[in-house]
């Protein structure tokens, strides 16, 4: 398996899709351009002609409605969303069209629109190209949300949302795309509600999401020099939820700190502990703690920035007081 960047394996995985399936289109503002979106959709023009890969006009709920209506016809559309921010004017289209297609024809019609929506963090991005709303999108019923956090899955996640039966988001992380992993180059497919566990532990279970991965395993291994062992669990999709694999951690540990990249109030990582509560709550030896965004916007100056987001430091801290309870 050759090593692949991220952004790379999303790349290889629309252009074996549209090798694939001549149904598998592209849309989105500037996918068309040479060096693509962030370079994701490179070469994909020249490939497969302006009639699949289509630039749009800044019009996200015009796309959205098109790729809808090419769906209904028999296409597998692939949004591109270069920020998740603007991808807000297409809501109605996700909310009151999308999601409930399945729902409102009583199974015998459904819409397998991708959208790939892409999270701005760091190098000043602010707070209108920065935003972590994944939590939005776990919320609605008929949605599928991934959140990759490796190449591998990257690709593997894109292709069965490609080829599944359900619209799905994929929310990616930019700053993951240069990060490298060894990539299968054939074809391949990552189920969904399937999380994977990462580091195997017995001390505390991390929970993390998307970006949070990469740090929760440099914490892992500062915490292994103290003795203290954590399993990571890497969610890899949040509709569907792996609540299973989840509790079977937490049962072994009895510790949860779940790491989500999102503000801190109504999010994922709320709701994984709730969940946990539910059902092992006599049974665990610490509070769950979780490391999230505070509930603010994202400030741009540096130091600001710094601050914000939290750290690998940030999250050994937290770890260890778990493990002390």
């Amino acid at each position: 398996m050759p090593p692949q960047t991220f952004g790379k394996a999303i790349n290889q995985a629309l252009t074996q899709a549209m090798e694939l399936s001549p149904d598998v289109m592209v849309l989105g503002q500037l996918v068309d351009y040479k060096s693509g979106v962030f370079g994701t959709t490179t070469g994909l023009v020249e490939r497969f002609g302006p009639e699949r890969v289509q630039d749009f006009p800044v019009s996200e709920g015009l796309m959205t409605s098109a790729a809808i209506g090419a769906a209904l016809v028999g296409m597998r559309p692939v949004i591109v969303h270069q920020r998740i921010d603007f991808m807000m004017y297409s809501l109605d289209a996700i909310v009151n069209w999308l999601s409930l297609m399945r729902f409102k024809s009583n199974g015998h019609s459904n819409l397998p629109v991708t959208i790939r929506a892409i999270v701005g963090k760091g190098w000043g991005q602010g707070p209108q190209h920065s935003k972590s709303l994944h939590a939005w999108f776990a919320h609605l019923p008929g949605l599928k949300v991934a959140v990759p956090a490796t190449a591998y899955d990257a690709k593997g996640l894109l292709l069965e949302s490609i080829f599944g039966e359900d619209p799905v988001m994929i929310i990616e992380h930019r700053s993951l795309y240069s990060m490298t992993e060894d990539v299968p180059e054939a074809p391949y497919r990552v189920r969904f509600g399937h999380a994977h566990v990462r580091r195997r532990g017995k001390d505390v279970t991390l929970v993390a999401i998307g970006s949070m991965v990469p740090m929760a395993l440099r914490a892992a291994d500062q915490l292994a020099s103290e003795s203290i062992d954590v399993e990571v669990v890497d969610l890899r999709t949040l509709s569907p939820l792996d609540d299973g694999t989840v509790c079977e951690s937490v049962s072994k540990t009895k510790r949860l700190v779940v790491a989500d990249p999102a503000w801190r109030s109504v999010s994922v990582a709320a709701e994984i502990i709730a969940l946990v509560s539910e059902r092992l709550g006599d049974k665990l030896l610490a509070n769950p703690q979780r490391i999230c965004f505070p509930d603010s916007h994202t400030p741009m100056s540096a130091p600001l920035e710094k601050e914000y987001y939290p750290d690998e430091a940030r999250m050994v801290q937290v770890v260890r007081k778990a493990s002390l309870e």
